[in-house]
């Protein structure tokens, strides 16, 4: 496990793995993240598969505040995917991975995502809740 500074804890991992230790025995704990920019989001949609309702989320909201403003609860704690409180699978389309939580390999099979912070890189995601 490394928690610290962005630059530190990326300089402990890569040595890690420079001395041949498997990706699953490496773990990485973040504070905070970094501000991302959001200037080219667009908007998109998510679709609730238990109830096929389809919502659109604007460029200027997260999924979840948009679930949020349509009743749909589900967990929050940090906002800003690091935690992974808020991790929902995807049924159906490609997440923009924002978050901190998941790792690389987690983020490639792109059948979850932090809805606190992630966006969409199709016109639909498929969520399972």
């Amino acid at each position: 496990y490394v928690c610290g500074p962005g630059g530190f804890m990326q300089h402990i991992l890569d040595s890690a793995r420079a001395a041949g230790w498997p990706e699953d025995n490496l773990h990485r704990e973040y504070f905070s993240a970094e501000p991302v920019d959001t200037s080219n989001d667009g908007s998109f949609s998510i679709e609730i598969a238990s109830t096929g309702q389809v919502l659109a989320v604007p460029a200027n909201k997260t999924v979840a505040q948009v679930l949020e403003s349509h009743g749909i609860d589900i967990p929050l704690s940090c906002e800003q995917g690091v935690c992974g409180t808020c991790l929902t699978r995807v049924l159906k389309g490609i997440p923009d991975h924002r978050d901190l939580f998941l790792t690389e390999d987690e983020q490639a099979l792109n059948d979850q995502f932090t809805p606190c912070c992630s966006r969409s890189k199709t016109p639909l995601l498929v969520l399972d809740i």
